[in-house]
């Protein structure tokens, strides 16, 4: 028989577990009444801030930078194909599009390309058909067939003018402008419910609040719709705390409150940040479209698609420049999570795959010219004062060749290791020691020569770890000042008047001292050197320019008369130059963009233009609010500046300073002039392009590189690019005014050089003043030997 024990049950226990029940419930219950009230708080608080925030437009309007329209000339590299794309890349639309494009449409054909500029055009509405050979511009002519010379392509938008130190870069697109496919993808891969949910995915956030709670940091991501990331991108910074998420969320509801789920995902589409290049920020896929590969929204492919949703999660880690393989993962990954969700079809995932990434050459930060941007900016308050030009949303045109501007910043980055291996040599010491020391500073200003027009401009080695522009920072000009002395000298031969100590009209074969002389200014002894302290005697001008004798340039500069230098260094820009005998070999100062606007008075017979970026001003609708034109002033005689000029291409040739250029690989038609003070010089021009480097330590001490080692490689390696462009590609040789004669020398006898003695080089005179025989017997190559170095 079975025995059974009770225990009497404990009094009260079974009120003790109502009681702790109740305290729970009443615990849940205060809870939950303070998750409401704080969430209404919130609510309410931040209702107030988005309701303030919406009142004004999401996007705030800015003012657009264009670059200088493409002039298409007859003889050009260009095929229908690439004049295409550049208007498109403007915002030309084709014939055969839904929509037409205010800016402007264009047909192509096999052989020619119509274009047709809108209402919104830069240009007057005049078309044009540019007819070619396959792949070079064989004429242009208006559509009644009346040839043209030449013909302006639309601008290119460059960046948006932002007024903080973000740079962001943004281009508007509405939710009828998004392909389907892009939307597909974003959806795909960050919010699948986003159309049927009221903004929040409240599963994945009990997910996430339970991990937080229980301090699981790895579990992140994953609770964000893509109305919660909106929230986040307008309102809200994330520093990851429960408090945060919850303002997320009263956001959150606001928004889908106010709009509609396509105005959302619009806003989302032109905010969300797809990366960094340079020092812009890309914010939008309008944006993301073109700065990875150069194209509009619309032309992309369904790769495409999938890469720009793909590198939401992380820009930077995903960035396709830097990490192909990674954007190439993620890539696919969107293709098959579009599989999943029934937007595409395997095959067509599997054919998207098989895409290489389609990325365009090239930087934001190359393309699109930091430093000139902030320098049109500053233009811009100046000549509007307190207008609101970004509210205005103007359109600013400019100077700027993108093209040009792409290779003048590759070539300083390409080439900036020849001269910090140079730095690295002169502290060797130090560097052996471990000590640190810095490296110079770069900038390269290039110019049409006949317009004045600033086309390319880099103001340092890296404008995101240097604003500073350097470009208009003023400099000791060193040898590069030196053919204002020699132009001097031949205005003084155009006005017949002859040098003291000569007793011909000043020419190339004048005869000039280099030696050691003392100055005396204001009292105190100058006495100035050759570089290395070498002295050559007696030489002719054209090799004292040639080989950039201090001496003898100082000398030649005291028989023109320092101040009447001076002034014509002043007329020429060169503001700083008195009239000392240190000014004849740079001593004064100059920023490289003056500098750049002096040299146009010898590639422009004589006239003077000031550099100039900005050319009009216009509104939303293309009225015009101003327009800008450069200053110019006839300062030499054409001979002269011819004359000059070719004394510098000399500079180039056999023993110049600066004819190391040649053995870099740039050979067109060509003059220059190397400077080496406390900085590094390089200024030269061709028949249609002018560029000036210079490279200096930001604190002004010596770099002690001379000017043909430090600026000269970083000069030739841009003009040998820019001459391979089609804008730049027909360069000439240097025309011949009126009233000068080009003629044969003997190098030995400096007379004329004919069958007797043949050889020898090409000088130009002022018309008179060429020697007047021919070398016809040995003794002449005697006398001058005797006469030129003492043999």
């Amino acid at each position: 028989m079975a025995l059974k024990i009770k225990f009497a049950r404990p009094a009260g226990t079974q009120a003790n577990k109502g009681f702790l029940l109740r305290i729970a419930l009443i615990g849940a219950a205060s809870l939950a009444v303070l998750f409401f009230v704080v969430s209404v708080f919130y609510y309410f608080k931040y209702g107030h801030i988005v309701d303030d925030r919406l009142e004004q437009p999401i996007f705030a309007t800015t003012a657009k930078i264009y670059a200088a329209p493409r002039e298409v000339r007859p003889g050009q590299k260009l095929s229908v194909q690439l004049i295409a794309e550049e208007l498109r890349s403007a915002g030309y639309t084709s014939d055969g599009s839904a929509t037409s494009s205010p800016l402007g449409t264009y047909s192509a054909g096999q052989q020619s390309i119509t274009v047709r500029p809108g209402a919104q055009s830069y240009h007057a509405p005049d078309s044009a058909v540019i007819h070619t050979n396959g792949a070079t511009v064989s004429y242009i002519s208006d559509e009644k067939g009346q040839q043209l010379s030449s013909y302006e392509l639309e601008p290119k938008l460059i960046t948006g003018l932002s007024e903080d130190a973000s740079r962001t870069k943004r281009r508007l697109i509405t939710y009828d402008e998004i392909p389907p496919n892009l939307v597909q993808a974003v959806l795909a891969i960050e919010d699948r419910r986003f159309f049927e949910h009221s903004g929040v995915n409240f599963g994945s956030m009990l997910s996430w609040a339970w991990h937080d709670m229980v301090h699981d940091r790895k579990v992140r991501g994953g609770a964000s719709t893509v109305t919660m990331q909106l929230a986040k991108l307008l309102f809200l910074t994330d520093n990851g705390s429960f408090r945060y998420k919850l303002i997320q969320v009263m956001v959150t509801f606001h928004l889908e409150n106010h709009f509609t789920k396509q105005q959302i995902f619009e806003m989302y589409a032109n905010q969300v940040p797809l990366g960094q290049q340079g020092s812009f920020s890309i914010n939008g896929f309008g944006e993301a479209a073109q700065a990875y590969f150069g194209k509009d929204l619309h032309q992309l492919d369904l790769a495409d698609y999938a890469m720009l949703a793909g590198i939401i999660q992380r820009p930077s880690w995903f960035n396709p420049f830097r990490h192909a393989d990674r954007a190439l993962d993620r890539r696919n990954l969107v293709l098959d999570s579009m599989v999943e969700t029934g937007a595409i079809s395997k095959d067509q995932a599997e054919r998207s795959k098989a895409e290489p990434l389609h990325l365009a050459p090239g930087s934001v930060d190359a393309s699109e010219a930091p430093y000139f941007v902030d320098l049109v900016h500053e233009q811009m308050q100046q000549k509007l004062g307190d207008r609101d030009f970004n509210r205005e949303g103007l359109r600013i045109y400019t100077s700027l060749d993108p093209d040009l501007q792409r290779v003048a910043t590759s070539a300083v980055e390409s080439t900036v290791h020849v001269i910090d291996a140079q730095v690295d040599k002169l502290h060797a010491q130090e560097k052996k020691a471990g000590q640190s020391y810095a490296y110079p500073q770069v900038a390269l200003v290039a110019l049409n020569p006949h317009t004045g027009q600033v086309l390319a401009l880099v103001g340092g080695r890296s404008y995101g770890q240097s604003q500073v522009n350097h470009a208009v920072a003023h400099r000791p000009t060193g040898s590069i000042f030196k053919p204002f002395v020699y132009a001097a000298a031949f205005n003084t031969a155009v006005e017949g008047t002859i040098l003291s100590g000569q007793s011909k009209p000043f020419n190339p074969l004048t005869e000039l001292s280099d030696e050691q002389t003392t100055y005396d200014v204001g009292g105190q002894s100058y006495t100035p050197k050759n570089f290395e302290g070498e002295y050559h005697g007696t030489v002719t001008a054209r090799e004292a320019l040639m080989r950039s004798l201090n001496n003898a340039t100082i000398g030649l500069a005291s028989m023109v008369g320092f101040d009447r230098v001076a002034s014509l260094a002043r007329e020429s820009g060169v503001k700083s130059a008195r009239g000392t005998p240190s000014m004849a070999i740079g001593a004064y100062d100059a920023t490289p963009l003056d500098m750049a606007g002096a040299y146009t008075v010898f590639a422009n017979k004589g006239l003077h233009i000031d550099p100039w970026m900005l050319a009009s001003v216009r509104t939303t609708t293309g009225d015009v609010v101003a327009d800008y034109t450069p200053t110019s002033k006839q300062v030499l005689d054409p001979r002269v500046a011819y004359l000059t000029t070719s004394l510098m291409e000399n500079v180039l040739r056999g023993h110049g300073t600066g004819a190391g250029v040649r053995g870099m690989g740039f050979y067109a038609p060509a003059a220059g002039k190397t400077g080496t003070s406390h900085d590094a010089w390089f200024a030269g021009y061709t028949s249609n392009l002018l560029c000036i480097v210079w490279v200096g330590n930001d604190d002004y001490t010596d770099i002690k590189i001379e000017g043909s080692r430090a600026a000269a490689p970083i000069w030739a390696e841009f003009m040998k690019r820019a001459v391979q462009l089609p804008e730049y590609s027909d360069t000439n040789s240097f025309a011949v005014p009126d009233g000068v004669d080009v003629v044969n020398i003997d190098e030995e006898s400096g007379l004329l050089s004919d069958d007797t003695c043949p050889g020898g080089f090409e000088a130009a005179f002022l018309e008179g003043t060429a020697p007047a025989t021919s070398c016809d017997h040995p003794a002449d190559h005697k006398n001058f030997l005797q006469k030129l170095f003492g043999k």
